[in-house]
């Protein structure tokens, strides 16, 4: 009876480990529209806050299928009509940073990008290096580091 208490108790562990790193990925989204405005509630009733640009990502904290509750790149919570975003991987970037031919410090630069222009994500991060991909074309590899969305 004890060791089937005590193992039934390591199978919990085990299954709680393996959740974990699912629990812990946050969701992200892209304003799908021109300009969007967010809400400091789940209505269009609700208090106007401002407006973020298209293409925009913002993390989702909570999604009430109309009305989704998103974080932005500096942290403030509000809520967003869901019909003005997209699951379009997009990424903000957060410092200037180089666009790389390859995923190397000392790789050929393809561009340099001022803070906060928006890229499209090409390919999740891999050794701190993310492929990426910018409106005038231009695909290239930044540090993980120097974005926000992942």
């Amino acid at each position: 009876m004890k060791l089937q208490k005590q193992h039934t108790k390591s199978l919990l562990i085990i299954v709680l480990l393996m959740l974990l790193p699912n629990l812990a990925t946050a969701e992200y989204r892209a304003v799908s529209v021109p300009k969007a405005i967010v809400y400091d509630s789940p209505s269009a009733q609700g208090k106007k806050l401002y407006l973020l640009g298209q293409g925009y990502p913002v993390e989702v904290i909570v999604n009430l299928a109309e009305w989704v509750k998103v974080r932005d790149q500096q942290g403030g919570l509000s809520w967003i009509d869901a019909k003005q975003l997209s699951t379009q991987r997009t990424l903000l970037i957060a410092s200037p940073v180089e666009i790389k031919k390859n995923p190397e410090v000392g790789g050929v630069v393809v561009a340099r990008l001022e803070k906060d222009v928006v890229v499209d994500l090409l390919e999740p991060a891999k050794n701190g290096w993310v492929k990426v991909k910018h409106r005038d074309g231009l695909v290239g590899f930044v540090q993980a580091s120097a974005v926000w969305g992942l």
